[in-house]
């Protein structure tokens, strides 16, 4: 058995006293794992770092087996993004949900495509949050258990959408929540298009699609989202409070 693809190396773990396995997403061929001989000597694993971009030959005697890779790298990220504590933050975000997430081996083209160039935004596009929050819209989508913000569930109109039903994922409008607006989550108006993710709307929309991710994915009893995500939750939400106006009659420095 063997195939050849560019691949996102999304996770990587010593195996042995000098290889290592690592996880990778293809196109075609979905999360994959495979042993790098050598992977975790000083020659290789500078190379093997998370984000980075590999040609990756993966060969095993039966289609179930581990197998192993030959790699070659093509192009590397964590070095582009070291100064940007946030940008750094939001690389092994998106490694780490990939590896959380997505079942063995299963293709998925259009999320394959879509964190490939969120991977390339971090290096240097200066709205790469937001990309990052629609990102994690388009995970949850590709996974099954998207979110329905096209019309109130309750009334069926498509103006006043306000919030979101934490069970069924489903916008509700200010008026279809009526009593029940405080059992609702919030719906930013940036995830709806009418504003620009930025500030507290991105926050709470990273509060929400974190939900969902939470529901889906880290049920109780289960393994936790990976601490990465909260690691950029968190570099967003400084970076938002240093950029925020002081309130109105404070005083610099007190």
């Amino acid at each position: 058995m063997e195939w050849r693809a560019q691949a996102l190396l999304i996770a990587v773990r010593p195996h042995g006293e000098t290889a290592a396995i690592a996880e990778v997403f293809t196109e075609a061929h979905g999360r994959h794992a495979g042993v790098v001989r050598g992977g975790a000597g000083r020659r290789m694993a500078p190379l093997l770092q998370p984000g980075a971009e590999l040609d990756v030959t993966w060969r095993a005697r039966l289609e179930g087996q581990i197998g192993t890779f030959a790699v070659e790298p093509v192009r590397g990220r964590a070095g582009a993004v070291m100064g940007d504590r946030a940008a750094l933050a939001g690389l092994s975000a998106v490694c780490a949900l990939l590896a959380h997430v997505l079942p063995d081996r299963a293709p998925h083209p259009r999320l394959w495509a879509a964190s490939r160039t969120l991977l390339d935004a971090l290096e240097g596009v200066p709205d790469w949050p937001a990309a990052y929050l629609r990102w994690e819209l388009g995970l949850l989508d590709e996974m099954g258990y998207g979110l329905d913000l096209s019309r109130c569930a309750v009334t069926g109109t498509r103006s006043g959408l306000a919030f979101v039903s934490p069970r069924t994922g489903r916008a509700v409008s200010a008026a279809g929540a009526g009593d029940w607006a405080d059992r609702l989550l919030p719906l930013p108006p940036c995830l709806l298009g009418l504003a620009e993710a930025r500030g507290e709307q991105l926050l709470t929309g990273l509060a929400l699609t974190g939900y969902f991710l939470e529901r889906h994915f880290a049920p109780e009893g289960a393994a936790p989202l990976p601490p990465a995500r909260d690691r950029l939750v968190a570099a967003l939400a400084r970076r938002v409070r240093a950029s925020s106006p002081p309130p109105a009659g404070s005083v610099p420095g007190a």
